[in-house]
């Protein structure tokens, strides 16, 4: 059974940093590309950041120069270095993979559970 277990949120002042971590766990036999989503309450999921096996990033523009998306490849591991949070970044945040599990020929979207990250002003 393949998981995406996201951990490092929490609750921080305006300002403030956290790291955001996804490990991909399971029986995977390859990652494509790997993404972080967040979700305010009564909002739509929106996309935050991407990064392609090769390491290619983009951003939302609303936080872009703040956030920093990267991955450690031999871990199937994410991350989401947050700076300079704002109270408008405050929401659910959700990893996502694009991978192909080993027993399967194709390459399906999985998702995490969510990580709260909520930030005070």
């Amino acid at each position: 059974q393949v998981q995406l277990v996201e951990s490092g949120g929490g609750l921080v002042q305006a300002g403030g940093s956290l790291r955001l971590s996804c490990v991909v766990s399971g029986n995977i036999f390859g990652i494509n590309a790997m993404a972080w989503y967040r979700q305010a309450p009564g909002k739509q999921r929106d996309l935050v950041a991407t990064i392609t096996k090769a390491g290619s990033t983009n951003y939302l523009d609303s936080v872009k120069g703040r956030f920093t998306i990267s991955r450690d490849n031999a871990k199937n591991t994410v991350y989401l270095q947050m700076n300079s949070l704002k109270p408008e970044d405050t929401a659910v945040y959700y990893c996502n993979a694009d991978l192909r599990q080993q027993d399967r020929t194709w390459y399906e979207s999985i998702w995490g559970q969510g990580t709260q990250v909520t930030v005070s002003s």
